[in-house]
């Protein structure tokens, strides 16, 4: 079956560039390549992508600065990032610039498409909800933060707050369920359908989202951690 869902692949080793291609084209997608951040954002211009896959550690422009130049300009597709088992430090960055998942090499053919087609099924489903403006308006609201389920925003005191998908997938869960404490392996599953593999992203979004919405993120006033149990937005 064909899919019509364009992966941009930015890798500065040929053959593993190349070698992921053979697999992701015989799942039917369409691939185009790069070799550094730089070719990338430029493929990013001229072709609809759907999904990125980017190596942190590239020459002329590595793949953190790429998906801050990506953010940057709105672009809103799920990017997996690819690191080393040295790179920690760069790959934790990598999600907190906006990256939606990672994996580490070396990394088998079928883990990684495992990952696509997993953030590409969210990914899916949340153009659907951007989409369908005739649904009913849905909007939930704890204080001054408000999630609106028909524009698919948030916005807290009034002021709109830009999310990835993931990260409005997971306010979305909580704000609905408010004071219900969520574990991260729960919000995964929720969020992915499937069983969870890799709850560590979970840790680093919330992260990300007091950022956005916490006057002072140290001290929550909505997303708060139960310690050793999970994560809720609390009733107001």
């Amino acid at each position: 079956m064909e899919n019509k869902n364009h992966i941009l692949l930015v890798e500065d080793d040929r053959e593993i560039r190349e070698g992921i291609e053979i697999y992701l084209k015989n799942q039917g997608y369409e691939v185009f390549q790069a070799a550094n951040g730089r070719e990338g954002l430029a493929v990013v211009e001229t072709e609809e992508i759907h999904l990125g896959i980017v190596d942190i550690m590239m020459p002329v422009m590595d793949g953190v600065t790429m998906l801050m130049k990506l953010r940057a300009m709105g672009q809103e597709f799920p990017v997996i990032m690819l690191s080393a088992k040295s790179e920690e430090v760069d790959k934790i960055l990598g999600l907190n610039m906006g990256a939606d998942d990672y994996v580490t090499k070396p990394f088998t053919p079928m883990e990684l498409l495992a990952r696509v087609n997993s953030q590409l099924r969210r990914y899916s489903k949340y153009l659907s909800a951007t989409q369908n403006s005739t649904a009913n308006e849905h909007i939930y609201t704890i204080g001054g933060l408000e999630l609106n389920e028909e524009t698919v925003e948030v916005s807290v005191d009034g002021v709109p707050v830009k999310m990835t998908p993931m990260e409005f997938k997971i306010v979305q869960l909580l704000i609905k369920n408010p004071g219900r404490v969520f574990s991260a392996d729960e919000i995964y599953e929720r969020i992915w359908n499937e069983k969870a593999i890799n709850t560590d992203t979970i840790m680093v979004h919330v992260r990300n989202i007091r950022e956005k919405i916490e006057v002072d993120p140290k001290n929550p006033k909505y997303l708060k951690v139960v310690w050793g149990v999970g994560y809720k937005i609390e009733k107001q």
